[in-house]
């Protein structure tokens, strides 16, 4: 499975994988928030909904399954599943964040405040997200709370079978790494 000879890390180098593996998930997410701020998302007025909905869930199962892959072929599988859980989340929320924006400034009863900024309807997305909801800012429209709610379902897959998914891939790494003999 790994593509790397599985011989065992120094301390020194298992740390090192970790740094590496927590300061590269920080410059994805880092990245992926310049990127929604910068991108034009206003002119997404125009775009049909279904159609902005439809490229966020291909964007978010391509990530997933490029990161569950790599996953399994890592030669510290935890650390790139912990790199990857760093990846998946933040892009989760920013895609719905995204839509959120896209829908408040194509119609503005979709939220009870008009004209949502960025930071608005990411403020919002994690609120939903954590379930905190603190009731500022609310859908009001029909499309609005039913996108909500599947985010809401959403977050349980996200919390629950993505995380599941990468447990299984580290474990599964791990095995493959235990069955192969030393290439050194």
């Amino acid at each position: 499975m790994n593509t790397e000879a599985t011989l065992p890390l120094t301390p020194a180098q298992r740390r090192r994988h970790i740094v590496l593996g927590v300061l590269r998930g920080l410059a994805v997410a880092t990245a992926l928030t310049l990127a929604y701020y910068l991108l034009p998302l206003d002119r997404l007025e125009k775009t049909p909904l279904w159609i902005v909905i439809a490229i966020g869930v291909v964007a978010l199962a391509g990530v997933t399954i490029h990161q569950v892959r790599a996953v399994l072929r890592a030669s510290v599988p935890a650390v790139r599943a912990v790199q990857a859980l760093a990846i998946i989340a933040p892009l989760f929320l920013l895609l719905f964040a995204a839509t959120y924006f896209a829908m408040s400034q194509t119609s503005s009863d979709t939220f009870n405040s008009s004209q949502l900024t960025r930071t608005d309807t990411l403020y919002f997305t994690v609120t939903t997200f954590s379930s905190v909801g603190f009731g500022d800012i609310v859908a009001t429209s029909e499309i609005g709370r039913v996108l909500v709610t599947v985010q809401m379902l959403l977050n349980l897959i996200v919390l629950g079978a993505v995380v599941r998914i990468l447990i299984s891939a580290v474990q599964l790494a791990r095995q493959g790494a235990t069955h192969e003999p030393n290439q050194g």
